[in-house]
């Protein structure tokens, strides 16, 4: 672990945070590792959007932005992952780190993470915050879940209900039609209109829950040794087809939680 990352313990439980990308590099719970690890596991914030935003476009109160196609053709997971964060605030338990959004993103703000660890629980916050013009924008994390714990540990089962499926496009984002939900393996984006709450089981070691006030999960299974849970204010390309506004006296909060409990 390098200088620069940031430590918070609770109990057994210990969480790891880099501010120079503002990920999540490490979390461990009785020194088991439940996150991939590397320079693109780990778990990342998605800010101002989450997911795939179409061509790279957005469209917004009659103009037109054009931001960079990170995912040809499409731009993906906002602007704010893998750049410096300023720490704010860093003791026992709590951390918070701030950026502030500049260039590519048009419009001037801030985004602010908070991370709070007990002993039994871990609780992420991402605030956007607007400095002068009205923007859209959508907040969500996306963790990157190790598939099985051990070496010959059983893998992880997956346990949620959402109320639909946002139904997909050959090019993966939403294409306005909602399905009644369809049986992994998934890349897909679902509803869940009284908040996320989705059970992941590593069958006698560990049951973690991802519970969330938002109303949208993405559920990425199909990688052959991780999985992703990623709670979000808003579905993949929403900045265009559901955009929520962020004003300097009306910002974007949003809050997940993880909690788990050993088992066998």
């Amino acid at each position: 672990m390098s200088v620069e990352e940031l430590r918070l313990n609770a109990g057994d439980a210990e969480l790891v945070v880099n501010p120079d990308t503002g990920r999540v590099t490490h979390f461990r719970i009785g020194g088991v590792e439940i996150l991939r690890t590397g320079a693109r596991f780990g778990s990342f914030p998605m800010a101002p959007w989450c997911g795939r935003m179409r061509d790279g476009v957005l469209n917004w109160d009659g103009q037109t932005y054009q931001l960079p196609r990170t995912a040809e053709p499409h731009a993906i997971h906002g602007t704010v992952r893998d750049r410096p964060w300023e720490v704010v605030r860093h003791s026992g338990g709590e951390l918070e780190l701030a950026q502030r959004l500049t260039e590519p993103w048009p419009f001037p703000g801030r985004v602010v993470q908070n991370f709070a660890l007990a002993a039994d629980a871990a609780t992420f916050r991402m605030t956007v915050e607007a400095a002068a013009e009205p923007f859209p924008a959508q907040v969500g994390w996306h963790p990157w879940f190790e598939r099985s714990l051990s070496p010959d540990g059983k893998p992880v089962e997956i346990a949620f209900t959402a109320a639909w499926q946002e139904q997909r496009g050959e090019d993966y984002l939403p294409d306005g039609n909602r399905i009644a939900p369809l049986p992994g393996p998934w890349d897909d984006c679902f509803g869940m209109p009284d908040g996320v709450d989705v059970t992941l089981t590593w069958p006698d070691t560990l049951e973690l829950s991802v519970t969330s006030p938002v109303r949208w999960v993405v559920v990425y299974d199909q990688p052959a040794e991780t999985v992703c849970v990623e709670p979000e204010s808003g579905p993949p390309n929403g900045l265009n087809t559901q955009p929520r506004a962020v004003r300097p006296e009306e910002p974007l909060v949003a809050e997940m939680r993880w909690r788990w409990r050993t088992l066998g």
